[in-house]
């Protein structure tokens, strides 16, 4: 056992409080990372403000980064010291979904509530995500973290765990974009500019980006958009259309907002797909005509944390990165410390703010 800090979620919608928490060793095939980084997801915020319900009191944080201080029995290929990107992700490899190569959606139930984390008095404390790395160390199952190069800073590898995967990934993996096609994503905050960084990678020929934040398009296009369309124009999806000539082939959508999810059928073209990544409150619902998509072979699918496995998608980001294909350290919008978390958490729901991240000394 030991005694960390952690920000912890008393009371959904109240500011969290950093305080002593007590973290036990790893056990079978655990391993314990010391973090330098955890960026602030906007699905951290809903959870702290009770959108999706929840147990508390709980941790919170799942896109980090740091390194193994100690490792559990049976767990290979990972030793103290080694250098990892912290997840969510906790797949089983034997259940159905992850032995048909969809991990992210590992149907073995995980129970926070028995996690890791206990309070100092040795009362209950909910390891969200699986995670819980608002806190200076994490203990997490090894099939949760990937070893990587010493030499991407910690701040940049922390938001591929989450934003940057889940973003890319829709485009590659969900969406299947290839040369050629064409993109609408809508929402320009941290996993749409990951989204559009994505359909650049894959190789669109126009990547429309939709916003309600002219600032916000303009980002986007520095990050690979060609075209930029503000969401509160009456009809943007007439606007988008006219810069591609055309429908989109996929249409991202990385918000939660119900008005999003109403209008992104209408930006396709005959056989495209919504990919639906932004997750609306518990209860949102939103209207379309189902009609139309069948009789002109349109689609929507859902994409969790962008269908990725981790062991074969995050070296591929890393190497991106370090060819200077991905971007990353531009995705930064401020540093902050563990005890600034409300601060970062604020900041994050203007709206202006890429991402940002807590960084921890040493």
């Amino acid at each position: 056992m030991s005694t960390i800090k952690a920000a912890v979620c008393h009371e959904f919608g109240q500011p969290l409080v950093v305080e002593d928490v007590t973290l036990r060793a790893p056990q079978m095939g655990e391993i314990e990372v010391k973090l330098s980084a955890v960026a602030i997801c906007h699905s951290d915020i809903s959870f702290a403000d009770g959108a999706w319900g929840g147990s508390l009191p709980a941790v919170y944080g799942h896109e980090a980064a740091g390194h193994i201080t100690s490792v559990g029995d049976g767990v290979t290929g990972l030793a103290e010291g080694d250098p990892v990107i912290v997840t969510l992700i906790r797949a089983c490899g034997t259940c159905p979904t992850c032995s048909s190569g969809k991990p992210v959606i590992c149907s073995t139930p995980y129970d926070g509530d028995k996690g890791p984390l206990t309070t100092v008095d040795g009362g209950k404390l909910h390891q969200a995500m699986a995670c819980g790395a608002f806190a200076e160390k994490v203990v997490v199952d090894q099939s949760q973290v990937v070893k990587i190069s010493e030499d991407i800073p910690m701040e940049a590898a922390s938001l591929i765990a989450c934003g940057v995967i889940t973003g890319v990934g829709a485009v590659v993996n969900a969406a299947q974009i290839r040369a050629g096609q064409d993109v609408v994503v809508i929402g320009a905050g941290g996993v749409g500019l990951n989204a559009i960084q994505g359909a650049r990678i894959a190789g669109a020929r126009r990547i429309v980006a939709v916003d309600m934040s002219e600032e916000k398009l303009a980002i986007a296009k520095e990050f690979g958009a060609t075209d930029g369309v503000l969401a509160t124009d009456k009809k943007p999806f007439i606007k988008a259309m006219r810069a591609m000539g055309r429908g989109a082939d996929a249409v991202i959508v990385t918000v939660g907002a119900i008005l999003a999810y109403d209008d992104a059928p209408r930006y396709l073209a005959p056989g495209g797909k919504v990919i639906m990544v932004g997750m609306p409150h518990s209860g949102a619902k939103s209207t379309y005509e189902p009609v139309i998509l069948a009789a002109i072979g349109q689609g929507m699918q859902g994409s969790k944390m962008g269908d990725v496995v981790i062991k074969r998608d995050i070296p591929w980001m890393v190497d991106l990165y370090e060819q200077g294909r991905l971007k990353l350290d531009e995705l930064i919008s401020g540093r902050w410390t563990l005890d600034q978390i409300n601060e970062a958490i604020a900041d994050t729901k203007t709206g202006s703010a890429k991402r940002n991240v807590i960084v921890f000394d040493g």
